[in-house]
């Protein structure tokens, strides 16, 4: 019998404190519509994926678990939290998950022509580097989209 292929992330689960502060938290530095709410938990829509938030049953960040959130400028970001911008974009949010931001021109994510125009990403290209990297993974880019 043969293996399922991976094709991409539905959702990434963080545990949080408190729901409505981590709507707050998140909300200044990503603009988000957000899917289903309760007191327990919070879906946050990233275009055809999630990010879900769930109230905390306790424990502690353990270092090493991340997200990586794809971002049309991660500049925009490193300014909402006060920090310099470099290379890498790394946040912790007040519960202790590591966020760590890409811009979508760096990264070899690449959403479909149909969903960029549905999220009104025209005009967002990939640097020459990603470009590069997703026809070296035989993913060849769509007009450097």
């Amino acid at each position: 019998m043969g293996r399922a292929r991976v094709v991409g992330i539905n959702h990434v689960a963080l545990e949080v404190g408190d729901v409505d502060e981590a709507l707050e938290f998140y909300g200044r530095l990503f603009d988000f519509g957000v899917r289903e709410r309760s007191d327990e938990h919070a879906l946050i829509c990233m275009g055809d994926q999630v990010l879900a938030l769930f109230k905390s049953g306790g424990g502690g960040p353990d270092g090493r678990r991340h997200v990586g959130i794809v971002v049309t400028d991660r500049h925009a970001v490193a300014r909402a939290v006060g920090v310099e911008c470099g290379d890498r974009l790394d946040v912790l949010d007040p519960w202790g998950n590591h966020v760590q931001v890409v811009d979508y021109a760096e990264c070899r994510f690449r959403k479909a022509p149909e969903v960029h125009e549905a999220l009104g990403l025209d005009g967002l290209t990939k640097s020459p580097a990603a470009l590069q990297e997703l026809e070296d993974a035989g993913l060849a880019p769509v007009h450097g989209s």
